[in-house]
């Protein structure tokens, strides 16, 4: 996949989702960086529209879950039936062996279940019966989650959130996209309209491209120091991890790519850095009562390099 492919998926996706083209396109990013993505939104805003939206874009399989307390983990890893035909132990693939997995209401479903998904999202690979398979490559998962407090749910523990690459919310569309939307939905169905760009083997290339995207010593740096200030912040209990230091890289190699460039710059570190990072940081009860805002407050505070 291309710049130019990148450009078309996000096209495509854009006939299913109207008037959230910041979001849409930082999901790209996060995909093409090779992160999870987390959708934090009330019900009924298109968190699913999205999710399906990309995959026939981007040519993936795809399959949702979605999650309830008597959700198994063997639902998502498969299991094995014993077949009497050959006096074998089969194994039955689970929802996980797709290329995008759709975990819908993720923080309804009990501990082993996110335990299961957790595997598959940080090892790539799933155990049943103590034998690992590996999930399909490229493989990604985009988890809704639920406000905090809705009816039936519970906090993501926080090395959970940790694994994710992004988090996101789409929010209540503008006057004029919900009208646009009403408008394409009497023409049929807007996810009929998108075509597929490219294909799981695209995918691919265009990440392996991503990763060999340069980044300067000077710009490592300011990454790693945006991380810090995070640890070091007043109203912050934990601070960024040495796994988020990694992500904002990735996030801004993905960034850069997109823009054509084969090198990355502090602008692309702020304009990916708080979505990246503030849902991994753990708040003080002061932080939280007054709505602090550690990572916007670093990209603030941090001086960016300049780039000769």
């Amino acid at each position: 996949m291309t710049q130019r492919m990148a450009t078309k998926v996000l096209l495509e996706t854009k006939k299913a989702i109207v008037g959230k083209d910041d979001v849409v396109a930082k999901v790209l990013l996060a995909i093409l960086a090779g992160g999870h993505i987390l959708m934090e939104d009330i019900p009924g805003v298109g968190k699913t529209t999205l999710a399906v939206a990309f995959s026939k874009a981007l040519g993936l399989t795809y399959k949702r879950v979605q999650f309830t307390p008597d959700v198994m983990p063997s639902d998502l890893t498969g299991f094995s039936i014993y077949n009497k035909d050959t006096g074998s132990m089969d194994y039955q693939p689970g929802a996980l062996l797709c290329n995008l997995f759709l975990a819908d209401e993720l923080n309804r479903a009990t501990s082993r279940t996110q335990s299961a998904l957790l595997e598959a999202m940080e090892e790539r690979q799933v155990t049943v019966d103590g034998v690992s398979r590996p999930v399909p490559q490229p493989f990604l998962v985009i988890a809704t989650q639920n406000p905090a407090g809705a009816s039936g749910t519970q906090p993501l523990p926080d090395s959970q959130m940790d694994r994710f690459m992004i988090r996101l919310s789409l929010g209540y569309p503008g006057e004029e996209a919900e009208v646009e939307m009403l408008r394409r939905k009497q023409q049929g169905n807007p996810l009929e309209a998108v075509a597929q760009v490219t294909d799981a083997a695209g995918l691919e290339s265009a990440r392996r491209e991503v990763a060999c995207v340069h980044i300067s010593d000077e710009v490592a740096q300011y990454i790693v120091r945006l991380v810090a200030a995070t640890r070091t912040h007043p109203m912050v209990h934990q601070g960024g991890s040495p796994r988020c230091t990694l992500a904002v890289a990735a996030m801004a190699r993905a960034m850069a790519w997109v823009q054509d460039r084969d090198y990355v710059t502090p602008q692309d570190v702020k304009s990916v850095f708080r979505d990246t990072v503030a849902h991994r940081l753990l708040l003080t009860g002061r932080g939280l009562s007054e709505g602090a805002d550690p990572a916007e407050d670093a990209v603030r505070s941090v001086t960016a390099p300049k780039l000769v």
